[in-house]
């Protein structure tokens, strides 16, 4: 493999990012280009990457001229740009500004008109209800409707509440008292103070008002997929987390994942990613409902997400997939992860406190003892004096921050629950 066939643009800086760079590493042995407007954490003193921060870079007005100007500096004519964004936001401006880098950029993303179908929840659940996918009842609440938007409300307390896109720019850069990614109620006392706290802030999208699923982390499913640009999936890997964060800044991301294998959620998936036309990497929440038995869809995020080195857990690589698609035209039948295996972002012992079920902590067990554990951040081809230190302080915070905020999410949501979790 002679590196200047391509060269890897990724944008961002998170363990997503992260994550990507380690892929590449692993394939390539090449360093990837770190686009980004500061390196958080996870990216610290890394040695497999070059890096160039911007300001603003996120920013609607800087990022189509910003990174135009690095695409048409790095451009070969033997060599192909891939672009790999590690954000909503970074997906979406890709989305909006894709025309301006016609020619460019080898790989595609989905288009602006079906973006603008996935991005909120609520054109999303329309999308479900056509083809025939489940969902959580659901209100979709316009900002002028907040305070009397449960009186339209025909299921039970408790409920979920969150906005349309908990990591849509405008979202993470408003302020508020108890400002959270998700919000659980159980009365329409405690939905109305927080509704009073968000009229303060400059947040004018919409909430989603929902039905809370019942079940604990381990009722969670997530897939990862990588369509081609003819819109046929060429990858798959399922995914059940057994324990989410529940920090407030990081609430709903999930901390541990096991691999899973399960034919009929695959195919269901596929018919529908292929139906739609989607292309690119796509990362899809949903909830089992052991009332029904069926599989509540939550939303689809147009990249792939922060967890999703729980697909390399399972031995497989998705940026090898893409490069392999639009680099090098191989057309391979679809891939489903079929292997078990356990990815973890949180210490050994934060596990063994918190995931309470016996089989599941039997079985995580039994991965430690198979050496069938993976963490994104600690990669042995990466750990200088420095890096060890910092991952390891971000790495055992965790413990603190489980101690402090965590809840039983499988029992009976109580008054706890304003601490806040994603379904």
């Amino acid at each position: 493999m002679k590196s200047y066939d391509f060269f890897p643009i990724i944008l961002g800086s998170d363990e997503n990012a992260y994550g990507n760079v380690r892929l590449i590493h692993e394939a390539y042995q090449i360093k990837p280009l770190l686009l980004c407007t500061r390196l958080l954490i996870p990216t610290m003193n890394s040695k497999l990457f070059d890096l160039i921060q911007i300001d603003r870079f996120d920013h609607d007005k800087v990022f189509p001229g910003a990174l135009l100007s690095i695409l048409e500096k790095y451009a070969a004519p033997d060599r192909k740009l891939v672009v790999i964004p590690c954000s909503d936001y970074y997906a979406s401006l890709l989305s909006r500004h894709y025309d301006k880098f016609k020619g460019l950029i080898a790989n595609h993303f989905i288009s602006e008109a079906l973006l603008d179908t996935l991005d909120t929840k609520d054109k999303f659940y329309k999308l479900c209800e056509k083809h025939g996918l489940d969902y959580p009842q659901t209100i979709v609440c316009e900002p002028h409707e907040r305070e009397r938007a449960l009186e339209q409300m025909d299921f039970q307390f408790p409920i979920v509440v969150k906005p349309e896109n908990s990591n849509a720019y405008e979202y993470l850069h408003c302020h508020f008292e108890g400002k959270k990614k998700v919000f659980f109620f159980n009365s329409k006392d405690e939905y109305l103070s927080m509704v009073r706290n968000i009229n303060t802030s400059d947040y004018k999208g919409k909430l989603i008002i929902q039905e809370f699923i019942p079940g604990g982390d381990s009722s969670m499913r997530v897939i990862n997929s990588y369509s081609d640009d003819n819109g046929k999936v060429k990858m798959m890997c399922l995914g059940q987390p057994v324990l989410e964060e529940y920090a407030p800044k990081t609430l709903g991301n999930y901390a541990a994942i096991i691999c899973r294998s399960d034919i009929d959620i695959y195919q269901k998936v596929q018919s529908f990613l292929e139906k739609i036309g989607y292309v690119g990497f796509s990362n899809i929440d949903m909830k089992y409902d052991i009332r029904t038995g069926r599989y509540m869809m939550f939303e689809i995020n147009p990249r792939l997400g922060r967890s999703s080195f729980f697909v390399r857990a399972a031995g497989l690589n998705m940026i090898a997939e893409l490069i392999d698609n639009v680099v090098y035209n191989k057309d391979k039948d679809c891939v489903y992860s079929d292997k078990t295996a356990l990815w973890t972002h949180v210490p050994k012992v934060v596990l063994r406190k918190y995931v309470t079920e016996p089989a599941l902590s039997a079985e995580i067990k039994k991965l430690y003892k198979q050496k069938k554990a993976l963490k994104t951040l600690w990669y042995k081809k990466d750990l200088n004096l420095k890096r060890i230190l910092r991952v390891s302080r971000y790495y055992f915070s965790h413990i603190n921050n489980y101690r402090q905020y965590y809840f039983n999410k499988g029992q009976a949501v109580s008054t706890e629950l304003r601490s806040g979790a994603d379904q």
